[in-house]
């Protein structure tokens, strides 16, 4: 636990947690998991599990321009939280702030995003709060359960157990990357990125994974995570065709963008990333299957605590993702500076070279 304080981000949640008194009734430690698990009193078989997601960010450097996306992603986003627990939704609530003179039309198309996302997945916003701001900001807060004998963290990987993704990944850096670099908005269109919350799958994993999370800030940022909470390191088979979605391998052709930028990015989507213990894999797959659930095999877990990417050439990379995740802090939100050196890290890892070498 102690190169957690390596990562920025690690480091000033728990600068806000100084602060704050822990209630005995809460099952996770910090970091540990997507949403936080607490007792509900009277009830001994269900764990309470709640959490809380703002989209700002994402608005204010342009990142999203669609109204519809950024009440999309706000629904979306705390469900992808709750589906990380394997929890059964109950509901969410919403605050909403925008400026005085946004019209209608625009807050409107907020709220339809909020509402497709929701009928997407079958659950209800409760109710909420409305602000008047300078700047766009919309947060969810959503709830749900868990049966406490089935609680799966982030935490309790074992060397050897097989590494799943439920879904191909990389549209949310590919959007990232058409932004920041200023590339025509129709070679990766807004309206492409639509992730959805695996609350199903969440829920099947209970009984067969070791530790999931959620790939919101995208998969390498996500695999580093779970290597220093777990002490244990991840192997992972770069078979691009199967690790990226279709419309990011043709966004990557189209742009001649190397394929491992976009696990790399720190803007991901909201699949689940989890540990199935060997003896139980063909199981899994089984009902997985069964239910019309699909998992991509992206690897294992090693004793090693390193995330090592086996390349296409046979080659093998271990990659240091900590200056990436602290990349943002480090360039003092120039983002510019951020893509110029973001780029840069396939160079610095070897990548480039080893993925052209017979």
């Amino acid at each position: 636990m102690s190169r957690m304080k390596e990562i920025s981000e690690n480091v000033i949640i728990d600068s806000w947690l100084e602060h704050f008194l822990r209630t005995p009734r809460q099952f996770n430690e910090p970091h540990e998991a997507d949403a936080e698990l607490i007792e509900i009193p009277g009830d001994s078989n269900h764990y309470f599990a709640i959490t809380i997601d703002t989209v700002a960010e994402e608005i204010t450097t342009g990142l999203y321009k669609d109204p519809y996306t950024m009440g999309w992603v706000t629904v979306m986003a705390c469900l992808s939280d709750l589906a990380a627990v394997g929890a059964e939704p109950l509901g969410m609530v919403v605050s909403v702030s925008v400026e005085s003179g946004r019209d209608k039309t625009f807050t409107k198309s907020i709220a339809q995003g909020m509402e497709d996302a929701c009928r997407t997945l079958g659950i209800f916003i409760l109710g909420g709060d409305t602000n008047i701001t300078p700047t766009i900001s919309l947060t969810g807060c959503a709830i749900g359960i868990v049966p406490r004998k089935k609680v799966i963290t982030r935490c309790g990987c074992k060397p050897e157990d097989a590494l799943f993704i439920t879904g191909g990944v990389g549209a949310g850096n590919a959007l990232g990357l058409v932004r920041l670099a200023n590339m025509p908005d129709d070679y990766f269109p807004e309206e492409s990125y639509r992730p959805v919350a695996r609350l199903k799958e969440g829920q099947l994993l209970r009984n067969y994974a070791t530790c999931f999370m959620d790939t919101s800030d995208g998969l390498l940022t996500t695999l580093d995570q779970l290597m220093r909470l777990n002490a244990l390191g991840f192997i992972i088979h770069c078979d691009w065709e199967k690790i990226l979605s279709p419309q990011v391998l043709e966004f990557c052709n189209h742009t001649k963008t190397p394929h491992w930028l976009m696990t790399a990015g720190p803007h991901g989507e909201f699949e689940l990333l989890f540990t199935i213990p060997s003896k139980k894999e063909n199981e899994f797959l089984s009902e997985a299957q069964s239910h019309g659930i699909n998992p991509i095999r992206l690897g294992r877990v090693q004793q090693t605590p390193v995330v090592s990417l086996a390349l296409p050439s046979g080659q093998r990379v271990n990659v240091d993702v900590a200056p990436l995740r602290n990349l943002l802090y480090t360039v003092e939100g120039d983002l510019k500076r951020f893509l110029k050196e973001f780029i840069a890290f396939g160079k610095k890892w070897g990548l480039e070279e080893k993925m052209n070498e017979n």
